[in-house]
């Protein structure tokens, strides 16, 4: 999927559902969602006996389990029946297309472009600090 078709496709969940929220938007998209331990893996994505699951490792912070589920729910709507692992310091470094395609979507649905035209000069590093995010994420962010 190219570039404008992800922020495209984020823009059309949050006009539709008014919320960026990830956990909101998997509630209207029926995703199930479990918060519990995972090890080292940050979050997974499943397609299970036709139903969407994302779990989320109960250690994130606040900050990262959005993230995580951003990127979760990008595999949960954009390849659906693939599984996926969020491994953290891994996964934004990937270059896998359905990797690259995730971090774009959860880079478009939690860095809004109105935060960026907001604060002019500031560097992406800053940006993403103030959304309070990894400054890895702005490396998807299209503007």
């Amino acid at each position: 999927m190219r570039t404008h078709d992800v922020k495209r496709l984020v823009a059309y969940y949050v006009k539709k559902y008014e919320t960026r929220n990830p956990f909101r938007l998997a509630e209207y998209l029926n995703v199930f969602v479990h918060v519990g331990p995972l090890g080292s893996r940050d979050g997974c994505y499943m397609f299970l006996k036709n139903h969407k699951c994302i779990l989320l490792n109960e250690d994130l912070n606040e900050q990262e389990r959005m993230l995580v589920m951003a990127h979760e729910l990008a595999h949960s709507i954009m390849h659906r029946k693939e599984n996926c692992y969020f491994i953290r310091n891994k996964t934004l470094l990937l270059t896998s297309e359905i990797e690259t395609e995730a971090n774009m979507f959860a880079a478009e649905l939690l860095i809004p472009d109105d935060l960026i035209y907001e604060n002019p000069g500031m560097s992406k590093s800053q940006i993403a600090r103030l959304a309070g995010y990894d400054e890895r994420i702005m490396d998807f962010k299209k503007i």
